[in-house]
């Protein structure tokens, strides 16, 4: 039925968008793709899955468990962003457009890499932080887990929300992101701002790594690749560098993905396919996407 494959990519949607978030603020800051950020992604899944497995007993399943393996899982991801972007991006910002991204690609391959060697080569049951339980909502129902993705990222995108408008490290990355040259000027630490922005993007990742886990009850050393694409398309579609945007272009995609699977015959097997094909369409009709702006080359 209809609402229930609405409550379903709403879902989907969230964790689309949180992750886009990610890609979108760095983008916003310094028109780079961090395609590492899909393992960053990946990274806080495994930090929230050791973290029970290793102290099972402090983090009973419950809602006070689930927000600390969320805090928790946020600040080693963000973490771990922000040392990808000082070993790896910071070296090399003044070269050609093409070096970040082929290190990108580099630093992804070697975390997935990682994760295979020390830790398993096969899927890893996420633990069930979450009593599993069914919310009727007239013809349709919301589970438990899909309430707690929803709920946590609507929270997460408000908190970003008011930290970009609101702070002044907020309103120092706006700065950096309209003219890094004369925020500079203005005694802005570009370098300190960049790594911030790191943090808080990597911070969302492994919130989604945490959410994805959740909804999808396994985790894996290459899972991060298939939605961190996805949620590029997402960033893509919405208008990458918009915050807004990303969040837009998770939900549509989010509700693309579920509507086609739902609606059209074998559609679970085209989801990816389809997904795919919306970001060639974006790409070749509105490369800007739907909130973005054609803006200036920065030099």
């Amino acid at each position: 039925m209809l609402l229930q494959q609405i409550v379903n990519g709403l879902t989907v949607g969230s964790i689309y968008a949180l992750i886009a978030l990610g890609y979108t603020l760095v983008y916003g800051i310094l028109l780079m793709i961090n395609f590492a950020h899909s393992e960053v992604l990946m990274a806080g899944s495994f930090v929230g899955w050791a973290i029970v497995l290793w102290l099972p007993r402090y983090f009973p399943p419950g809602p006070l468990s689930l927000a600390l393996i969320l805090v928790l899982s946020m600040a080693g991801s963000g973490l771990l962003n922000m040392a990808i972007e000082r070993a790896a991006y910071r070296p090399l910002r003044h070269g050609s457009r093409l070096i970040p991204l082929i290190s990108a690609i580099g630093v992804s391959i070697v975390l997935s890499n990682a994760v295979f060697l020390w830790v398993s080569t096969q899927s890893q049951q996420f633990p069930e932080l979450v009593k599993t339980d069914s919310i009727p909502l007239g013809p349709a129902s919301l589970s438990s887990i899909q309430a707690v993705i929803i709920i946590s990222a609507v929270a997460l995108m408000v908190v970003l929300h008011f930290f970009i408008e609101h702070t002044k490290i907020g309103k120092a990355m706006r700065a950096c992101s309209d003219d890094m040259e004369a925020a500079g000027l203005m005694g802005i630490d570009a370098n300190k701002i960049i790594s911030m922005t790191f943090l808080v993007g990597g911070a969302l990742g492994g919130a989604a790594g945490v959410l994805y886990g959740l909804d999808y009850g396994s985790i894996k050393y290459n899972m991060g690749f298939l939605p961190g694409v996805k949620a590029f398309t997402a960033a893509v579609l919405g208008g990458i560098g918009n915050i807004r945007g990303a969040v837009l272009g998770g939900l549509i995609l989010g509700m693309i993905e579920v509507l086609s699977a739902g609606y059209i015959p074998h559609g679970s097997d085209w989801r990816d396919v389809i997904a795919f094909t919306v970001l060639i369409v974006v790409l070749l009709f509105r490369p800007s996407g739907i909130l973005g702006e054609k803006i200036a080359e920065k030099v």
